[in-house]
């Protein structure tokens, strides 16, 4: 198992093979390339998109279709390559292909990043935030109704 700092947990043990790849980074950190997924049990449905590299580099995700169920997704010929996938081919999330808005907090609202979702070719550990140019999707997606505790 590899250890990994945290700003929330400390130090958490985690499989190398979870490791996921950004190749091009993070729009505004694009230095950071590489995370992991943390789920904590009574935190759920979040995701925290934790830096392997920088402790205090931690995102909080929902599952796209938690926010919008009926979510379609809609990738680039860039970020189709830097997922290793065909460029001919329209993904779908599933198995394959797990979608997550960036989630953002604060004192009178929670919303969700749906123009730009990180998508994550899971069999190959790699991903980007994908920018939905021309889309009718908001960064700025209000979450009125999650059945979980949202942390404050």
């Amino acid at each position: 198992m590899a250890k990994c700092e945290t700003k929330y947990w400390g130090q958490l043990d985690y499989d190398e093979n979870a490791a996921i790849e950004f190749p091009l980074g993070i729009p505004g950190f694009e230095h950071e390339h590489r995370f992991v997924l943390i789920e904590q049990r009574p935190l759920d449905p979040l995701v925290f998109l934790q830096s392997l590299d920088n402790p205090n580099l931690c995102f909080v995700t929902l599952h796209v279709r938690i926010v919008c169920p009926e979510y379609r997704l809609q990738l680039c010929e860039q970020d189709l390559e830097a997922l290793g996938l065909p460029a001919a081919r329209r993904p779908s999330i599933g198995p394959q292909l797990a979608c997550l808005a960036i989630v953002h907090i604060d004192e009178n609202e929670v919303t969700a990043n749906l123009l730009a979702p990180i998508v994550i070719h899971v069999p190959v550990r790699r991903a980007v935030q994908a920018i939905m140019a021309g889309s009718d999707y908001s960064h700025q997606h209000r979450i009125d109704n999650i059945e979980a505790p949202v942390c404050s």
